[in-house]
């Protein structure tokens, strides 16, 4: 079904230590490499994270925004603690953990309590997606999909091309989402429409993934998204890679010692 991790191909420099048993010595080989971010969501239980799963089982990387936000709601950092002054400790485990899915009930049942929540967690949020970025960056990955629910919420789509979109009908999506969580459904709604309309999602992708089909197709059109997103990359893509920033700083310097030299000769 899917490909195995060990066989896909890494879009990130690897660094290979060939190893002789006779002299004992080593050497590593990179190659330069470019970078991408491909922005990637969808709404709640559309697929998106069966794709995100694709994308890492293809040697992708990618930055999950659901991730994030759990490490930054881990008891007593900065965003647990903001959160549990906000809401009251009726939202902890008896460990002291923050209950997501209670928590979630109330914010998704009351909009002035979802958007407090979004603005408490934001910055710790952003922080942390960035930091992941970085990280990846200074690897030097050709291509790294950020997996992020709220994309266009965020505002974070400017910074992603191509955009991919997992869609499914609002039908299909009610069916799926009250079948996985087990949930009634007015419940599963009320999850439903505090999220951008998977429409408006879809007008705004640049590649939409329709997964109201089978495994089968979605895999199918996986295929086709993964030869875009891993073609050559344009200039203004490549000067924010980690390769283009070198050879700007290289440009600089050669800039800024010809100057002087220029200087010293007037």
């Amino acid at each position: 079904m899917y490909s195995e991790i060990r066989r896909a191909p890494i879009y990130c420099t690897r660094f290979r230590h060939f190893v002789s048993h006779r002299h004992k010595d080593a050497r590593s080989i990179s190659t330069p490499v470019k970078m991408r971010m491909v922005g990637l969501t969808g709404g709640i239980a559309s697929g998106k994270s069966t794709v995100s799963n694709l994308f890492k089982s293809h040697g992708v990387p990618v930055v999950d925004a659901d991730l994030v936000s759990r490490d930054v709601l881990k008891k007593d950092t900065d965003g647990y603690n903001k959160v549990v002054a906000a809401f009251g400790e009726e939202i902890l485990e008896a460990n002291g953990d923050v209950d997501r899915p209670k928590l979630g009930q109330i914010v998704f049942s009351d909009p002035a309590k979802r958007q407090l929540l979004n603005r408490l967690l934001a910055p710790y949020i952003s922080s942390g997606i960035f930091r992941e970025i970085l990280k990846l960056w200074l690897k030097g990955c050709k291509v790294i999909v950020l997996d992020i629910p709220l994309l266009f919420e965020a505002k974070m789509d400017k910074w992603t091309k191509p955009i991919v979109v997992v869609w499914v009908d609002s039908e299909t999506q009610l069916q799926r989402l009250m079948k996985r969580d087990g949930s009634i459904e007015e419940d599963a709604r009320n999850r439903i429409n505090a999220q951008m309309s998977m429409d408006l999602k879809r007008s705004k992708a640049d590649i939409v993934i329709d997964n109201t089909g089978s495994l089968e197709d979605l895999e199918e059109q996986f295929q086709r998204v993964l030869l875009k997103v891993t073609k050559p990359l344009t200039w203004s893509e490549f000067w924010l890679s980690r390769q283009g920033a070198l050879t700007a700083l290289v440009f600089i310097g050669i800039a800024v010692v010809f100057g002087k030299n220029i200087s010293g000769i007037l």
